[in-house]
C-alpha cells in the first residue's frame, strides 16, 4: 500500500508507509537514572457546541486513558502546561480541573506528577505585582491540595507588570517561602510565548539568567528543580553547572534533548518535554537503556526522533499541540482530529503530512494500518486524495 503525501510546493509525493507495528510495549523496570516527565495534551470533546472564545470542553475520559498510558511506560506526567494548551484554549478554571482529576488518578495507579501553576486567571490588562501574587498563591493551593508536585510556571502577567528584576525577585521569593515543597521554576522562551520576551527583567539573557540563578540560590532548599525551555543547549549546560547542589535540571529543549540527557563528565539534564508526549514509549526505552550504562543505545534510540521533534516545534514553535495531537489521533490514543480553541488548524496539511511521513518512520504507530487509514481520511477532508 502507498500513499501521497502533499508537499510544501503544493506536489503530491508517493510514500511506502511501513506495516511493522511499534513494539515498546507497557511496564518494564522504573526508570532510574533521570526523572522524566512527558508534558500531556489534553483532548478536546469533538462533540461539543463551542467555539474558540468559549470555555475547553474536554473529553476527561481520554484525556485520563492518555496519563494512563504514559505512567504504564513508567513517565512522570507534567500536567497542565503549555502542553495542554494552557494559556491556548484551556483557561485557569479547565486547568483546575484538570489537576485536580489528574492528580487523582496518579494517587490511584501510583504514577508521578507535577502540575503547573501560573496566574492565567488573571484575564484583564493592568495587573499588579499583589495580583500577580495572589493569583500564584490561589494556584499553589490548588496543586498543594491535589497532592501534586508544582512548577512554578513563567507568567504574562508578570512580565507586563515587572518593572524591574527586583520585582522577580521578591515575587518568586513570597511564594518559595510559603511553599509545603519543593517545586520546579519554569524558564520558558519568547519562542513558545512572546508575550514573555524580558522575563526575569531583562531581553539581555546573560542578565536575566543572573537573576534566575540568584532566586535558586537564595531558595536552594525550596527548589527542587528547574525546566529551561529555551531551545539553547549552551545555556542550559552553563545554567545546570551553576545550581546549588540538590538543585536538578529538567531539560525542555525540544531541539537538544538527547545530548541534554546524556550528559557530560560535568553533569547531565533530567527531562520535561512536550515532545515526550508522542514519544514515550521510546523515551522510556532509551532512559531504561541509558540506566543499564549502554549511551551509545540510548543515543541510538533517541537520536533520530529529533528530525521529528524539530519539525513538530518549527516556527511559530507556540504551535507544535498542533502536531502533538494529530500524532495521538493517528497513534489511536483518541478517535477524533479535534482540539481545544480549534487549534487543529493551526498548522497546514503539508506539516501534517511530514508529521506523519516522519512518525512512521520512527516506528511510533501500534497499528500503522490505521494510521495510513487516518492519515488519508484527512487528505480526503482536503481534497487531497487523489
Amino acid at each position: 500500500m502507498t500513499i501521497r503525501l502533499p508537499h510544501a510546493g503544493g506536489e503530491l509525493v508517493t510514500y511506502t508507509p511501513r506495516t511493522e507495528p511499534s513494539v515498546f510495549n507497557p511496564g518494564g523496570a522504573p526508570l532510574v537514572s533521570r526523572t522524566v516527565y512527558s508534558a500531556a495534551h489534553v483532548v478536546a470533546d469533538p462533540y461539543a457546541d463551542v467555539s474558540p472564545d468559549s470555555p475547553a470542553a474536554v473529553d476527561w475520559d481520554a484525556t485520563l486513558a492518555f496519563r494512563r498510558h504514559l505512567w504504564s511506560h513508567g513517565l512522570g506526567v507534567a500536567e497542565a502546561m503549555d502542553t495542554a494548551q494552557r494559556g491556548m484554549g484551556l483557561d485557569w478554571a479547565g486547568a483546575a480541573e484538570l489537576v485536580r482529576r489528574s492528580a487523582a488518578e496518579a494517587k490511584a495507579v501510583g504514577g508521578r506528577i507535577a502540575v503547573g501553576v501560573g496566574t492565567d486567571q488573571l484575564t484583564a490588562p493592568g495587573a499588579t505585582l499583589q495580583d500577580v501574587v495572589a493569583a500564584y498563591e490561589e494556584q499553589l493551593a490548588v496543586a498543594e491540595q491535589a497532592g501534586a508536585r508544582p512548577i512554578l510556571m513563567a507568567s504574562r502577567a508578570l512580565a507586563a507588570a515587572a518593572a524591574s528584576p527586583d520585582d522577580y525577585l521578591e515575587v518568586y521569593g513570597r511564594l518559595l517561602r510559603q511553599s509545603t515543597e519543593p517545586v520546579i521554576l519554569h524558564w520558558l522562551g519568547p519562542m513558545f510565548d512572546p508575550a514573555l520576551d524580558g522575563y526575569w527583567g531583562s531581553a539581555d539573557l546573560d542578565a536575566a539568567t543572573g537573576t534566575f540563578l540568584d532566586i535558586i540560590t537564595a531558595h536552594a532548599d525550596r527548589v527542587d528543580g528547574i525546566k529551561m525551555s529555551l531551545l539553547d543547549a549552551e545555556r542550559e549546560i552553563g545554567v545546570r553547572r551553576r545550581l546549588p547542589a540538590g538543585v536538578r535540571c529538567y531539560t525542555g529543549d525540544d531541539f537538544h534533548y538527547p545530548e541534554l540527557i546524556e550528559g557530560d563528565g560535568r553533569g547531565f539534564s533530567h527531562a520535561l518535554l512536550g515532545i515526550f508526549d508522542p514519544l514515550g514509549p521510546l523515551a522510556a526505552e532509551a532512559v531504561r537503556v541509558l540506566d543499564a550504562g549502554d549511551t551509545g543505545g540510548f543515543r541510538k534510540l533517541l537520536d533520530p526522533t529529533v528530525v521529528l521533534s524539530r519539525h513538530l516545534f518549527q516556527a511559530p514553535t507556540r504551535f507544535y499541540k498542533t502536531g502533538v495531537v494529530f500524532l495521538a489521533w493517528l497513534t489511536g490514543h483518541q478517535d477524533h482530529f479535534t482540539m481545544v480553541g480549534g487549534l487543529q488548524s493551526a498548522r497546514s496539511l503539508p506539516h501534517l503530512a511530514t508529521a506523519y511521513r516522519l512518525a512512521d518512520t520512527l516506528g511510533l504507530f501500534p497499528d500503522p494500518a490505521e494510521a495510513e487509514a487516518r492519515m488519508k481520511s484527512l487528505l480526503r477532508v482536503y481534497g487531497a486524495a487523489r
